[in-house]
């Protein structure tokens, strides 16, 4: 039985995992990621892989070398692969039309045009498994269909719906993995052959199949009612603080709604990641430009309450710490956006930090994941500003502070030792949970001033 090929453009936060999945429960296909960026292949070929996923270096080291490989040789792996993955970056435009909210296609379209300039003969599936706005295949088609080659192209749309954090359980049984496809007998085989993929492990019931159109549209919009739900209960934890109600007592009663349900009810500092914002941001541009401005205002204001609970939060650490943080040194326990993953794009962190060091704050750093270049880098800042020190571990960060601050929800944030860390902070030492992680009762027993989300 002939292998099937299949090529990933693009190492990163989805390809990488996706077809490592994809190579462990396939062993009859050939997986190759390529991208051009060399360090990054480096890594995903060494034991320090790029990104931190849990279980996600098992599997790698599982299958690669056998039908598993990453490569820089991104020209030859498309002429081979009869299965042609995209899943390269779609930020939002900081130029031109669109600019701030509509999604950058650049490195799509470049994709479409290499796959066009080197594939000659024979018959291929282009899978697009990028974040994009609507109608972005009917783009790639046209690319493809106006070259010079020979190939017979279909275009799938097959969006990803991981979680960082727990990716590799969401690859191994995800609620559902959704392809889209043309309604013509090529799209539809083309549909079959991919989910044929998916049938090693994943049940026909949870295979969905649609149009390119649906498919596309399905992604932003899940991602778009995650962080409404987000939004929604982060104002109501205005309202508590307010009110002296306990939004972790609210979140909980109105979950028991079977029709509400308790998931993204978890009250926090603000939502972050790679999608969520960008996602939105995408949604309100294409309601714009259809001429849907009532809607587009709609989803806007998810994101601006996602920016209101972050302002909401540094300046209560503010006027908490008596109207000024100058030369106040303040630990940041968490950088990531989330627990469980390496990843700061959109973290929360990065901007109450910014903040701070605007009021002559100084910022002791500690994340168990994020590198301190990365830290550094995200900040914009250089290595030996004294402002700002990314150290080992809490009890480092917290040593000599005025305030900590949780900005992750990591594990072992819950278990640290309080009472060591109180004795070597400058009283009153304030701590202020942005995830509702800690035992407040605990901490004020102890003597900190807690200031947690949605509790008054």
């Amino acid at each position: 039985m002939d292998k099937t090929k299949i090529c990933c453009i693009g190492a990163g936060y989805v390809g990488g995992p996706t077809m490592a999945m994809i190579a462990y429960k396939c062993e009859n296909a050939i997986v190759q990621v390529v991208d051009l960026n060399e360090e990054r292949i480096a890594a995903w070929n060494s034991d320090e892989l790029p990104i931190f996923e849990p279980g996600l270096q098992e599997i790698v080291e599982s299958r690669r070398g056998l039908n598993l490989f990453f490569s820089t040789n991104v020209n030859q792996n498309i002429q081979e692969a009869d299965i042609i993955f995209i899943s390269v970056n779609t930020p939002t435009k900081t130029f031109g039309v669109g600019k701030g909210r509509a999604a950058d296609l650049r490195f799509i379209e470049a994709c479409a045009r290499q796959i066009a300039s080197v594939c000659s003969g024979g018959k291929k599936i282009i899978v697009e498994k990028s974040t994009i706005p609507v109608k972005t295949a009917q783009s790639i088609k046209e690319i493809l269909d106006s070259s010079d080659s020979s190939t017979e192209f279909q275009v799938l749309s097959n969006p990803e719906f991981l979680a960082e954090g727990t990716a590799i359980e969401d690859l191994k049984d995800p609620d559902r993995v959704l392809i889209g496809g043309e309604q013509t007998q090529d799209g539809l085989i083309a549909i079959e052959k991919l989910a044929s993929i998916y049938a090693h492990w994943i049940g026909n019931d949870q295979i969905i199949r649609t149009n390119l159109w649906s498919s596309e549209l399905s992604k932003l919009t899940a991602n778009a009612f995650l962080a409404q739900r987000i939004s929604s209960i982060n104002s109501i934890s205005a309202l508590c603080e307010a009110t002296g109600a306990d939004v972790d007592e609210v979140a909980n009663a109105i979950g028991k709604d079977s029709r509400i349900g308790s998931k993204f009810l978890k009250s926090s500092v603000g939502f972050g990641g790679s999608c969520f914002q960008k996602d939105i941001l995408n949604l309100v541009y294409l309601c714009e430009h259809f001429g849907l401005p009532e809607v587009a205002n709609y989803w806007h204001e998810v994101i601006k309450m996602n920016d209101y609970q972050k302002e909401r939060f540094v300046h209560r650490m503010i006027t908490s710490m008596f109207n000024t943080v100058s030369n106040k040194q303040i630990a940041i326990l968490g950088f990531a956006f989330k627990k469980d993953t390496n990843d700061t794009r959109e973290s929360p962190a990065i901007y109450i930090c910014k903040y701070l060091l605007e009021e002559q704050a100084r910022i002791h750093i500690y994340d168990p994941k994020v590198t301190r270049d990365s830290i550094y880098s995200v900040l914009g800042i250089e290595q030996n500003d004294p402002r700002v020190k990314v150290c080992q571990n809490a009890y480092d960060a917290t040593n000599g502070a005025h305030a900590m601050s949780i900005m992750t929800e990591w594990d072992e944030f819950k278990e640290l030792d309080f009472e060591k860390i109180y004795s070597t902070m400058l009283k009153p030492a304030f701590a202020f949970d942005g995830r509702n992680v800690l035992d407040s009762k605990k901490l004020n027993d102890i003597g900190f001033r807690i200031h947690s989300i949605g509790k008054s």
